[in-house]
Formats: structure tokens, sequence, C-alpha cells
């Protein structure tokens, strides 16, 4: 649109004079400077708002094929391997170059592993005396003590300078069983004392000679000696003295003796019997 309408001067459409087109010739007259000016002209175009795109959502890609069986297969591998262990399986990104394709996150399944399983706790009885082998019984001794003996011993008990003193006695072949606790600091200490004292050791008994010696060491769990004398009364006899701490801590001896022509198996067997089944009142044994 022009700035004037042609009917107040100048023409700003082709930069002339409006009188030049009919006007006679006459004597040339020459036009201001400013009517032979190239003239711009200005428009302004109407305001027009700017259009606000409408933003639509796209929906997610559906997952490929491929991804859809994975996560199937993940789910078939947690439901059967329950209970097995701990299973991991780990689906990888699709590797497809279609457009578009969608990528499978990670995922970690896990079972309960066997280790973390909890068990009702189990809390073990205590250790009793194993029951007697055949031809031996169980006594329960009053003196404080429970022990397995052989089938018709006789018991005896008789009152000795430091403790009472226990005696099962078979009445068909002279063999013996001795009990008794100790005063001592330890089996070997005590065995010595009992050998070797001045006044009452048996190494000054007629006859005396060593059969066999041996301890854990050193003697400060058990101790046993084996040897022979000649008795006043029974002839010559054999005799095992085993010293030893008992569950409770409590030093006892068991001796076990025999006629010296008697089978030796037959002097040790009541004494090894003894030994595995002796257990003071009070005490938990094996």
């Amino acid at each position: 649109m022009s700035g004037w309408d042609g009917k107040h001067g100048p023409s700003e459409e082709r930069g002339q004079a409006a009188w030049t087109a009919e006007e006679p010739a006459q004597e040339p007259v020459t036009p201001p400077s400013w009517a032979s000016a190239q003239t711009q002209t200005f428009s302004t175009p109407p305001y027009t708002s700017a259009p606000v795109p409408v933003l639509t959502p796209t929906p997610p890609s559906p997952a490929p094929p491929r991804a859809r069986r994975l996560l199937l297969v993940l789910v078939a591998a947690a439901v059967f391997g329950a209970g097995v262990g701990t299973g991991v399986w780990y689906l990888i990104r699709d590797d497809s170059t279609a457009t578009g394709a969608a990528q499978v996150p990670s995922v970690a399944v896990t079972t309960p592993s066997a280790s973390t399983l909890t068990s009702p706790s189990v809390t073990p009885s205590p250790s009793a005396t194993p029951s007697p082998s055949t031809g031996y019984r169980r006594a329960q001794d009053p003196v404080g003590y429970t022990l397995h003996v052989p089938d018709g011993w006789l018991r005896t008990q008789k009152q000795g300078e430091k403790a009472p003193v226990v005696h099962y006695d078979s009445p068909a072949d002279g063999r013996s069983l001795q009990i008794f606790a100790l005063a001592e600091d330890t089996p070997a200490e005590s065995l010595d004392l009992a050998e070797n004292d001045p006044g009452y050791g048996f190494a000054h008994q007629p006859g005396y000679q060593v059969l066999d010696r041996t301890s854990d060491g050193t003697g400060a769990t058990w101790s046993e000696l084996s040897y022979r004398y000649d008795d006043a009364d029974n002839g010559p006899r054999q005799v095992i003295d085993h010293r030893f701490r008992a569950a409770d801590g409590t030093l006892f001896a068991i001796r076990s003796s025999g006629p010296e022509d008697l089978d030796p198996d037959l002097v040790r067997a009541p004494l090894d019997m003894a030994l595995d089944s002796f257990c003071p009142a009070g005490s938990s044994c094996t």
C-alpha cells in the first residue's frame, strides 16, 4: 500500500512529477531536486500470532518379538529354578539394526540358595554312658560314679587311708577290680608314690617285677604300670594299675589283678571296660 493516493502531489509509485504528462511544450521548467529522487515503499504486514504447535504423544514402541521371547524365558526360568540354588539370568540389549528397536533392560532374578535356607536347630542331648557289652552290667556305685563290671562279680567296700576303696571280685577265677579316688596332683605323681613310697610302696613286695609302664606322655591325664609280685595268701599275681583324670577333673585309680598264670588279656578286659564306661555322678561322659 502506498503512502499517497495520487490526489495530493507527487506519486511515490514511480518517482516522477504528476504535471508532466499533458502540458504543451513551453520553456523548460526545471523540477525540484526532490521530484526525481527514487523513493522506497514501506509496508507493514498485518500482525498475526504465531501458530502454537500441537504436541501429540507418541505411543511407546512395542517390544520386539525377540524381547518378548526373552522375557518369557526369564519367567519360566525363575519358576522352574526355585529351590535349586542361586540362579541369575541377564537379558542383554536387542542388537537389531531396525529403526526404533527398543532396548530391553537387564533384569536379574535370584532364587534362595540352599545355604540361606534356615533349618530347625537341634540341640544335642548330653552324652551318656554306652550300654554294657555282653557279660557286663552297669553298676551305679554309691560312692559316686557309674561303670560297667562283669556279671556276677561281687562288690565290697572298705575305708582306705584317704578315700573309700571299692572292690568288685570274681568268685570263679580270682580276678578283681579295685577303685578309689586320689589325693595327688597328677596320675603320674600318684603312681610313682604308690610304687616307691618307703612305707607302703608295692615295689617292696616280694617278687616285685615291672612288666610295662606307659602314660599319655606327661602323666597329667593318665599313667599306667603293669607288674607282678608274690602274694602271701594267693600266690603269684599280675596287676595293671591305671590312674587317670575323670570327666569332672577328679583323679581316680582302677587296678585290675588276677593269678599270674591267667591269660593277661583276661586281666586287661575288665579294666578297659571299666575305664571306657567310668563316669562320676553329675558329669556328662562319652
